[in-house]
């Protein structure tokens, strides 16, 4: 494992092992063993996630994946707002579509709980989805809810550089899902707000977020 991380999220740290392989270790000791077992589920059922190798404690190895985020490219212009929203509807389209685990509650589906663009790796293979600490399973129009939210926070959010487009792209991916997200907007707020990786300006941000996708 290299000493140091060539990529550090919110609460992880990301390690290249080869070409081939990543390991990925929560800071706070969280146990993997969850998001493994969704993950590897749904890369068996052929959803564009990391195939798992390994999941231990709070170190989870898995298939290394080339590409830009799609914020990258979004920053970089290699992609326009409209397409990128398509590609999140997208995943969410097939991401619900796919059977859930065994243990689901009847009408449930997987859920995501993080989509954004910054989770999403443009791959020339087609789009990769990452990060699966918040999977569970839950109705379909929350995570379409979350992540019409999450991108309304950075609309709102005045020192945030690429705002004017997250405001285009919260109304291109909501227009794509019909409002589908609108109903539980009020769910996905309190789950947001009781992240404990938000920061004091993002919690402030978070009515007003809200307040743009209901009027």
């Amino acid at each position: 494992m290299a000493a140091t991380p060539f990529a550090a999220g919110r609460d992880a740290d990301v390690y290249a092992l080869d070409d081939a392989r990543v390991l990925r270790r929560y800071r706070d000791g969280t146990d993997v063993a969850v998001e493994a077992r969704f993950m590897s589920h749904l890369h068996a059922a052929g959803f564009p996630v990391p195939r798992v190798h390994r999941a231990d404690g709070a170190d989870l190895v898995m298939q290394r994946v080339a590409g830009p985020t799609m914020l990258q490219a979004l920053v970089a212009g290699t992609i326009e707002v409209a397409p990128a929203a398509a590609v999140l509807a997208g995943l969410h389209r097939r991401l619900h579509a796919l059977a859930p685990l065994p243990d689901a509650q009847h009408g449930d589906r997987i859920l995501h709980l993080d989509l954004h663009p910054d989770n999403v790796i443009l791959d020339p293979g087609g789009p990769v989805l990452l990060d699966w600490r918040n999977v569970r399973h839950g109705p379909p129009g929350l995570d379409v809810a979350m992540t019409a939210l999450i991108l309304a926070q950075a609309a709102v959010d005045p020192e945030q550089p690429m705002a004017a487009a997250a405001d285009e792209m919260q109304r291109a991916y909501r227009h794509a899902l019909r409002d589908h997200a609108v109903p539980l907007v009020t769910e996905a707020l309190a789950i947001r707000r009781a992240n404990p990786t938000q920061t004091p300006t993002e919690l402030a941000l978070l009515d007003a977020a809200a307040a743009l996708l209901t009027t």
